[in-house]
């Protein structure tokens, strides 16, 4: 028993010191170490010593086990495991190997769009935080207790009366606070309303707003600036229209409207045969909300009124999105479908 277990100690560690990869070296552990390995069966003939013989013929055979377990687990860290690239030959006649490159998404790019025109024009992109107090979302905006924007139905409400920010407004608020006039600043980012989701709303959307506040700033200049970005983003031949609105934190409020990009309001989509299928032949098509200042936000966030005026301008990015591209449903944007995003 004594011969057999030098020689099995001995073709293990010749066998280990000259193998050269870690598929040979699994091949060996299963051969000495395994259920049916040599060692093991060593142990399983222990009933065929001696008494007085067994205390020593166990203690070789662990040793061997110790030894051969030893020298594998040395052995490992110079060989190669099954399949490791870094120890396995290159084949360069193989083709290559082609990493798909993404692109950006079209709502992101759509904001980046956006933002470039009004860089172009002097104004700063600042941003702000998702989940905003009652102060700066409502109270700062001119937005009083009974108006139907707080209404629990319209705003996802978190604890001590913090909430998801409805808009991106009170990034102005919170500006101006800190920023003395003159300014001009673009705020994009995520923005939240508990919205049934349908082809045209979502609970989370995407807005860009707008602030501009100096002296003597004038409704002429809001409009110079929304047309100019309008002819940027849409094409020269666009068309612009201001509709009276109301808007808690402007005064005078506007809504803003563009001719429409499929059918340029032709008489014969708006009068006769074949309506438009982007504006139902009306020939324009709603892109923002716009207005100047009220005086009540300069106040609340500490600017006199009687010396700096201002304008300022909100829009959703995804509707800007589907005007420019002509997607049919915003829920689209979100689906994460490469045939959809590939498009862009």
């Amino acid at each position: 028993m004594k011969d057999k277990i030098k020689e099995i100690e001995t073709g293990a560690l010749a066998e280990i010191a000259v193998v050269s990869n870690g598929e040979a070296l699994e091949k060996l552990r299963i051969k000495y170490l395994g259920r049916k390995g040599l060692v093991t069966e060593l142990f399983k003939k222990m009933g065929e010593v001696r008494p007085e013989d067994k205390g020593e013929i166990g203690r070789l055979i662990n040793a061997l086990k110790s030894g051969v377990t030893k020298a594998i687990d040395e052995k490992i860290s110079g060989v190669s495991a099954p399949g490791d690239p870094k120890k396995e030959r290159t084949d360069v006649t193989l083709p290559g190997i082609s990493k798909e490159l993404g692109t950006i998404h079209p709502v992101s790019g759509t904001i980046k769009e956006i933002c470039d025109i009004f860089i172009s024009l002097g104004f700063r992109v600042v941003e702000g935080p998702e989940i905003e107090s009652e102060h700066y979302n409502f109270e700062a905006l001119n937005i009083p207790l009974e108006h139907p924007s707080r209404d629990a139905f319209d705003t996802f409400y978190l604890a001590d009366k913090w909430l998801l920010r409805s808009h991106t407004s009170p990034v102005q608020a919170r500006y101006m606070e800190k920023n003395k006039p003159p300014l001009a600043i673009v705020i994009p980012g995520k923005v939240y309303r508990p919205d049934a989701t349908d082809a045209s709303h979502s609970f989370m959307f995407h807005q860009v707003e707008g602030l501009a506040v100096g002296p003597a700033i004038r409704f002429s200049d809001l409009k110079g600036v929304l047309t100019t970005f309008a002819k940027r983003m849409f094409g020269e031949g666009i068309k612009m229209r201001f509709r009276p609105s109301f808007f808690p934190f402007t005064e005078p409020s506007a809504e803003v409207d563009i001719s429409c990009i499929l059918c340029r309001g032709s008489i014969e989509h708006v009068h006769g045969h074949g309506r438009c299928s982007l504006c139902g032949g009306k020939g324009w098509l709603e892109i923002l909300g716009a207005g100047m200042v009220n005086p009540k936000v300069f106040k609340n966030v500490g600017y006199d009124p009687a010396k700096v005026t201002g304008f300022a301008f909100g829009m959703g990015v995804e509707r800007i999105t589907i005007l420019k591209y002509g997607v049919t449903d915003i829920r689209m944007f979100f689906e994460n479908d490469l045939r959809m995003l590939k498009q862009f």
